[in-house]
């Protein structure tokens, strides 16, 4: 197992490698072939190696933020999408330094044609390699333990990705440690440890670790809140230190300037597209342009957010709040659109800019909301350690339609494992997010606002 796993790894550098270079070697003869001639500044051979080092440098970091090497961990489909924000991020960036050399903006045309090459070159060498990575590689046999709770969520997630997990088998912990370690030790590839007591839990964990079996594990929310943890090493032992405060006052600084710059430049660039939707908006209903709520950010502290009005007019006139749902008949017909694009969002760059918000971190959630599910799940108060945030790790990894225990743990393990880059990862990432389809699907009609705890039981299993 342990060399098909350096084989795995090898496979994948090879295949990524390959069409990296590739790539590479696009923008090279198109800086050989156009722009060598059109630059006004001097290279000697060596220079204009640097030039396309350079172009590889901004590839292979845009490459490796979004994801694309990841063939075989992602889909296909989600490989290219981010190898077609890596080309176009820079390119973009190219573009601006070979115009910057030529003292003007340079010839347009080959840079667009060596785009539309490498699109086609990525979409078609991602999908082969997909296929010779599942050829060569089959999915992993997995064994399912469980305890009561019900495991048709964790069974539907995993059945998304066919192309590396089959649960061959399932067992619940009632079977005894006894039989449940023979059973792991037969036929399987690794093991998914799903929701089962804290307990049992740790004693299947080192069981494998001592077989050297793969184990795929939930956490829970006190596993969330180690990840962050400093490692300490003061004794004759090792100590985890968890701390009082999510962000070091520096990180504080450095991520309010951040906001105030990014949102002045945003809203300069997309003050046009905003200025057509409120229009827009205006003239199909005669509504109100901007619908503004209370929500609630850092310390609980409550601001009015802005966004443009998407629904009908008294959308909520019962008073009840509630998420919307798949084919919701609240949302208008241009509502519908600017949800998808997310255009309805922009105005909230006004709240980003006044310091309600920041550009990452938890969504805002309304009061009643708040109350709704803290009762449920008191760890929910946690959320706000942080300032809210336009994005954040739940609406990068999951989907609007996530359930509130998974997008809290998400959110948790972004205030954990906080950092200034991963906070512009996130927004680089973000971009990716808009064009992704599932993202903004709504929440199923049997999903509740606050996920339920079942009654009988314990908390410790959550």
């Amino acid at each position: 197992m342990k060399n098909l796993e350096s084989i795995k790894r090898i496979v994948v550098l090879q295949l990524t490698s390959l069409g990296l270079l590739m790539l590479i070697a696009g923008y090279g003869l198109a800086w050989y072939k156009f722009y060598i001639h059109v630059v006004k500044v001097s290279f000697w051979n060596k220079g204009n190696w640097l030039v396309i080092v350079i172009y590889g440098i901004l590839l292979m970091f845009f490459t490796s933020t979004y994801g694309g090497t990841k063939i075989g961990y992602l889909k296909a489909f989600d490989v290219f999408l981010s190898q077609v924000f890596s080309i176009l991020a820079a390119n973009l960036i190219s573009y601006a330094q070979l115009s910057l050399m030529s003292e003007w903006f340079a010839p347009v045309k080959p840079i667009l044609i060596m785009t539309a090459a490498q699109l086609a070159f990525s979409f078609v060498w991602v999908f082969l390699a997909d296929l010779i990575y599942r050829a060569v590689f089959p999915p992993r046999n997995l064994l399912l333990v469980h305890g009561d709770r019900p495991i048709d969520d964790i069974v539907r997630k995993f059945e998304t990705r066919k192309d590396r997990f089959l649960i061959a088998g399932k067992i619940n912990i009632s079977a005894g440690e006894e039989e449940i370690q023979k059973e792991i030790c037969e036929r399987y590839d690794g093991v998914i440890l799903w929701d089962i007591p804290t307990v049992e839990r740790n004693k299947y964990i080192k069981f494998c670790y001592s077989k050297s079996i793969r184990v795929y594990m939930m956490p829970k929310i006190p596993d969330v809140i180690i990840m962050g943890a400093d490692k300490m090493h003061l004794f004759d032992t090792p100590i985890l230190l968890t701390r009082e405060y999510a962000l070091k006052f520096e990180e504080r600084c450095i991520k309010r300037v951040i906001d105030i710059v990014c949102s002045l430049i945003l809203i300069i660039l997309t003050s046009p597209i905003m200025l057509v939707s409120a229009i827009i908006i205006k003239v199909s209903d005669r509504g109100p342009v901007f619908y503004k709520q209370v929500r609630c950010t850092i310390n609980d502290k409550e601001f009015k957010i802005i966004k443009f009005r998407s629904m009908k007019v008294n959308a909520e006139a019962d008073g009840k709040a509630r998420l919307a749902s798949k084919n919701d008949d609240r949302i208008t017909p241009f509502g519908k659109f600017i949800r998808k694009v997310r255009i309805d969002e922009l105005p909230q760059l006004f709240n980003i800019l006044k310091g309600d918000m920041s550009f990452i971190g938890p969504r805002p959630e309304r009061p009643e909301i708040i109350e709704q599910y803290v009762k449920e799940m008191p760890e929910f108060a946690y959320r706000t350690r942080v300032k809210a945030g336009l994005a954040g790790y739940a609406q990068v990894y999951g989907k609007y339609n996530t359930t509130p225990y998974d997008k809290l743990k998400l959110d948790l393990t972004y205030i954990e494992e906080y950092s200034t880059w991963l906070d512009i990862k996130l927004m680089l990432l973000t971009l990716k997010v808009l064009i992704s389809p599932d993202a903004t699907e709504g929440v199923d009609s049997n999903q509740v606002t606050a996920m339920k705890v079942e009654e009988g039981k314990d908390e410790s299993t959550l």
